[in-house]
């Protein structure tokens, strides 16, 4: 990608040729179609009376209509994609919060989003889909259209909020150029080309799969086949279909994938992936080398966050280095590792990550105490904890405030976890803090074992003891058959001790 970097969603669209979105069992949906399906969106929009730096939700479920829709609305106007499972109270909440100035949800689907809407008194719009429909085209229902001011580079063309679980949820502006300039980062790192094609499983209300999936393809020219959401059990029959070159996914997703690998051997081997991408959490050593051999290409583990439109960090394709256990090197932003007092540490200490660069929210919506506390000399300090090596690999220890303070001695959760994974009898480990009246703190670990093996709580502690100081040892065990989920697939670590009824 040699040529000048385009900033806008129409102009990087506008340029593209051949099949560009796809979905199960639905023709596809070319360039061409999908520029004029951006174009009549955003003409559509604009007869809302709605233009640049004017919210609206999106409340769809996942699929080549929500990619479409959120490439339309973020041409003319700021899209917020909110996510289909919360709850009336939540939507009002959310949309309140951002002053949404209409609803698109999809016509005949019922959403608690429409009577949060109704008490807001939301302009409620209705998407429809013709039979037969290409995947992706879509009319919004009742809207005549008018002349269309597009989004310049420095307009909000997304909106999200923090996944915050200790305070009020952050409202994270991403203006055009901080999308496109993050998609674009995604395809260098991936050095996706118009031949690619990705198999979508991320929620397309989440930073992951609107950019990492979608704008990176999209940038590249290349294909994409928007599923209903993930599902293990139908993964391969999408896979067989897509015919993919890549997907990406957090770890309990690939998990959840390799648990029915086994039985689609012919799949894998009748559609060779050119590599699998994973990001939005830690993944586990034995995992990655799981993925590796039993899709017989590499893995490329990234980091990512909200605030940065997704990317910050990349592992390398071959004949680059992957190094298991870390993020990669800066793949976009500049990287670096700060002091608590605001200096720039050297490689090899231990300090808080931050980042500067074009993909950076240029700050949280009306909060300037986030804002002062978030960003120093111009860096966004991202709340991690990490190490950078020689060689300029980013290692993550696990977010400041999930650090365990035990009794004054410093345990990192993902240190522990990568421990306990590697016991031949685990399938997911999970480390948390457990409060606790003397310490403060103690190690506590949520334990998920393989299918037919057994381990007790005793054997896990005594195997960690073989690699982790005394004082890291998890103290209290507990199994589970699965281990509670965020929203978007992450595990979380805060709050988990009061959600198991432990604290």
């Amino acid at each position: 990608m040699s040529d000048a970097p385009i900033r806008t969603i129409e102009a990087l669209i506008a340029r593209r040729t051949g099949p560009a979105l796809g979905a199960p069992g639905r023709p596809d949906l070319d360039y061409a179609g999908l520029a004029d399906q951006i174009a009549a969106t955003a003409a559509q929009v604009a007869g809302l009376g709605v233009g640049p730096g004017d919210p609206v939700a999106i409340v769809l479920p996942n699929g080549p209509e929500m990619a479409s829709a959120f490439l339309g609305v973020a041409t003319a106007a700021t899209a917020a994609p909110l996510n289909p499972a919360y709850t009336e109270d939540e939507f009002a909440f959310y949309m309140d919060d951002l002053k949404a100035r209409a609803l698109i949800v999809m016509a005949g689907v019922e959403t608690p989003a429409r009577a949060a809407a109704a008490r807001l008194g939301t302009r409620i719009v209705e998407l429809t889909v013709a039979g037969g429909a290409p995947a992706g085209a879509f009319t919004l229902a009742g809207l005549a259209p008018a002349p269309a001011r597009l989004n310049g580079p420095d307009d909000v063309a997304l909106v999200l909020h923090t996944s915050g679980t200790t305070s009020r949820p952050k409202i994270v502006p991403l203006t055009a150029r901080n999308i496109t300039a993050s998609g674009a980062n995604v395809a260098r790192a991936l050095q996706l080309t118009a031949a690619d094609r990705c198999l979508n499983v991320m929620p397309l209300f989440h930073i992951h799969g609107l950019i990492a999936a979608v704008l990176s393809t999209m940038t590249a020219g290349g294909y994409i086949c928007c599923t209903p959401g993930f599902n293990a059990l139908k993964f391969f029959g999408w896979m067989d279909e897509a015919k993919p070159t890549w997907y990406t996914a957090v770890p309990t997703m690939h998990q959840a994938i390799l648990s029915r690998a086994g039985r689609n051997a012919g799949v894998i081997k009748a559609n060779p992936l050119r590599f699998v991408r994973s990001s939005s959490a830690s993944l586990p050593a034995p995992v990655l080398r799981e993925l590796e051999e039993t899709f017989g290409c590499p893995v490329i583990e990234a980091y990512g966050m909200t605030e940065a439109a997704h990317q910050m960090a990349s592992n390398q394709l071959p004949p680059g280095a992957r190094k298991p256990g870390a993020v990669g090197v800066a793949a976009g932003p500049e990287v670096a590792i700060m002091a608590e007092d605001g200096r720039l540490l050297p490689r090899g200490e231990i300090g808080e990550i931050v980042i500067r660069g074009e993909n950076v929210t240029p700050g949280y919506q009306n909060n300037p105490k986030a804002n002062a506390e978030n960003w120093t000399d111009g860096w966004f300090r991202t709340g991690d904890q990490g190490v950078m090596d020689a060689d300029g690999f980013l290692s993550i220890n696990g977010r400041l405030k999930e650090i365990i303070n035990r009794g004054g001695e410093k345990v990192s959760p993902r240190e522990v976890d990568d421990v306990l994974m590697e016991h031949p009898a685990v399938a997911q480990a999970l480390t948390f803090a457990l409060p606790h009246d003397k310490l403060g703190e103690e190690v506590a670990a949520v334990i998920v074992l393989r299918e037919g093996a057994q381990a007790d709580a005793r054997a896990l502690r005594d195997f960690a003891a073989q690699s982790l100081a005394a004082f890291k040892v998890p103290r209290e065990i507990i199994f589970m058959d699965e281990i509670p989920k965020g929203a978007t697939g992450k595990l979380q670590r805060i709050g988990l001790a009061q959600k198991l009824g432990l604290a």
